[in-house]
Parts: structure tokens; C-alpha cells; sequence
């Protein structure tokens, strides 16, 4: 092994470092992956191979990654989460009419356990005490149902 390739994979070293911290400060993902690529030009560099060889296996380490892990990340980041909580977990829940309810005036209802302000989805709906509604949307405090 000579002082060049040391230097080089030295250089590499260097450079995947400085890739690491310009990810933590501007949380840019593919820097990460950049940083990745370099870290296999170092390795290759200190396998022995020459500077065509570590560039080439750089670019194709960093290109795979940004192509198949950015994608994924990508997907998981636009997905709702799957435990809801707060008004969002009472969404599509049923509940039991207490006070007639109406698009009107409204009414109660009674929604996980506590009696709701309530209103009809639809103009002119009504539901009677005992019958079972379907919540559609929390809007402030007031449970919208069908």
C-alpha cells in the first residue's frame, strides 16, 4: 500500500465526515446518502483501487441509494399515521343520540364514554333519541353525524 492511496482514502474520510455534519445542520436526507457513497470510496481507496475505479463506485453508491431509499422515505412521509388520537381517533365512530338532533339547533349525543353537542350532516335530518349516528367530522366541539 502506498502514501497515495492512504492519503486518498484519507481524503474520502474527510469528505463523508463533512457530508455527515452538512446533514445534521440542514437535515437534507440525500446528503446522508451522499455521505454513504463517499464512506465506499474510502473503502475502495484502501482496497487499492484507482481514483477512476473510487469515483465510479461513489457516484453509483450514492445514485442507488438516493433511487431506492428517497422513494421509500418519501412514501412513509405522506402517509397518515395509522394510531389516531384526539378528535381524529372519534372520526367514523358511532354514537347513541341523547337529545334530538337536527342541521339546525343540533342536539347530544353520547360519543366515547361523554355527551357531544351534535349536529345533522344533512339539512333537513333528524335523529331521535336512541338511535345510533355516525360521526363524520369533529367541527370545534360539535360531533357532525349521518
Amino acid at each position: 500500500m502506498t502514501v497515495v492511496n492512504m492519503d486518498a482514502w484519507l481524503w474520502w474520510l474527510i469528505g463523508a465526515a463533512v457530508l455527515g455534519i452538512a446533514l445534521v445542520v440542514t437535515t437534507m436526507p440525500e446528503l446522508g446518502m451522499l455521505a454513504v457513497g463517499a464512506l465506499a470510496g474510502a473503502l475502495t481507496s484502501y482496497l487499492g483501487g484507482g481514483l477512476v475505479t473510487q469515483v465510479l463506485v461513489f457516484a453509483a453508491v450514492s445514485v442507488v441509494l438516493i433511487a431506492v431509499v428517497r422513494p421509500v422515505a418519501a412514501r412513509h412521509r405522506s402517509q397518515r399515521p395509522q394510531l389516531a388520537s384526539g378528535v381524529d381517533a372519534l372520526r367514523g365512530r358511532q354514537a347513541v343520540v341523547v337529545e334530538r338532533v337536527d342541521s339546525g339547533e343540533g342536539g347530544r349525543i353520547k360519543l366515547a364514554g361523554e355527551i357531544w353537542s351534535a349536529r345533522a350532516l344533512d339539512a333537513g335530518q333528524t335523529f331521535e333519541p336512541g338511535q345510533q349516528v355516525d360521526v363524520v367530522e369533529i367541527d370545534g366541539a360539535t360531533a357532525v353525524v349521518m
